[in-house]
This record gives structure tokens, sequence and C-alpha cells, in this order.
């Protein structure tokens, strides 16, 4: 039976050896972060679970191939992810968010204070628009960095590319997302908040 207090790279190690109960113990405790990225990317959970499925079957083939002491297991795990999404994106068409009135979007929805519910319902709705409209490149590095709260490094090493670029990507997303939640021509919101203010609000409302 796997040690629950095993390392994700332990995990793997033991994975790679046939280990079932690693398996079981790895899925439980990164599917999370795997369905997380993915429903962002994809904008629907029916193709988020198909994407974690992929991932982690691709995991038992391909867990001799990790190599520790690099990135962390979750970042390879999105890099998968990714490339998943990407696949699935040629076979199907990207979907929108479904409404929170929605089985989906009962799964996705944030609980919130029922006095800020209007409000949360505004940015919830515009941020998955903006979010979804923004090229594959910038959506993948705010869904990293700004929802899933990974290093520089760490997106990096799950998109494959310089943590110089996912800065680049980030700032441009960032301000993409801004204008896109205020507006092109104006300089605030009607809330009177900035641009950059207003989108991280809202980001952190789908945390």
């Amino acid at each position: 039976m796997a040690d629950a207090g095993a390392t994700h790279d332990e995990l793997i190690a033991r994975i790679a050896e046939g280990d079932r109960d690693a398996f079981a113990l790895l899925y439980r405790q990164c599917r999370p972060d795997v369905y997380r990225f993915a429903v962002h990317m994809c904008g629907s959970a029916a193709l988020a679970e198909d994407v974690v499925q992929d991932v982690f079957l691709a995991v038992i083939g391909d867990a001799g191939r990790y190599r520790p002491g690099r990135s962390g297991v979750v970042p390879w795990l999105l890099g998968i992810a990714r490339n998943h999404v990407r696949r699935s994106r040629h076979r199907r068409p990207v979907l929108p968010l479904p409404a929170e009135e929605s089985d989906d979007g009962r799964r996705l929805a944030v609980e919130r204070d029922p006095v800020a519910d209007l409000i949360g319902q505004r940015r919830e709705a515009a941020l998955a628009r903006a979010l979804h409209a923004l090229p594959a490149r910038y959506r993948e590095a705010i869904v990293l960095c700004d929802l899933q709260e990974l290093s520089y490094e760490a997106a990096a090493a799950a998109l494959g590319c310089a943590i110089g670029t996912v800065r680049s990507r980030l700032h441009r997303g960032r301000a993409s997302l801004s204008r896109a939640l205020c507006g092109k021509e104006q300089d605030g919101c009607d809330d009177g908040t900035t641009g950059n203010v207003a989108h991280r609000r809202a980001l952190e409302a789908r945390r």
C-alpha cells in the first residue's frame, strides 16, 4: 500500500514499477489541479473530465520517463494536460463556460455572499468570456500563474518555454483581460477600479 506521506516524485517512481496504490494516491492528490487547468482551458466540465482521464492514462505509460528534481510532478502533469487540451481543440470546438444554473455551471460556481451575488455573477460571466477570447498561449499563462498560482518556473516547465516567455505572455494576457473587462475606451471600470484590479478580483473569484 502506498504511503500517504510519500512525495509526488516517490509516487511516480512506484507507479513506474507498477504500484497501483501509488497511482490511486497520486490521482486523488493531483486530479483537482489537472481538472482545474483543463476546465479553464476547455470551458467545459465534460471535456475537462476527458482530459483528466487522458492525462492519468498517459501517466501509467510515461511514469518511467519522468525525471525527478526538475519542475515537479504537478507542472509535468499540467504539461501533459496542455497537450491533450490542444488536441481536443482540433477535434472538437471549445465550448463556452456554462451558465450558472446548469449542472456544469454549478460545479464551476463559487459560493458568494448573497449581497454581492449580482456583482459576482456579472464579473464571473465577463471573465469567462474574456478568458476564452484570449489566444491559447495567453490563456495558458493566466490559468497557470493567476488561477492555479504556479511559480513562473513551474509554469515555464508546464508550457515548455522560458521563464521570460511566461512573464511576457502573462503581461499581455492580463492587459487583454483588463481591456476586455473594463472596455477599450475606458480608463477604469464603472465601480471606480482600474482594469488591472478588476481582472484580479475576477480571477480571485474563480480560484
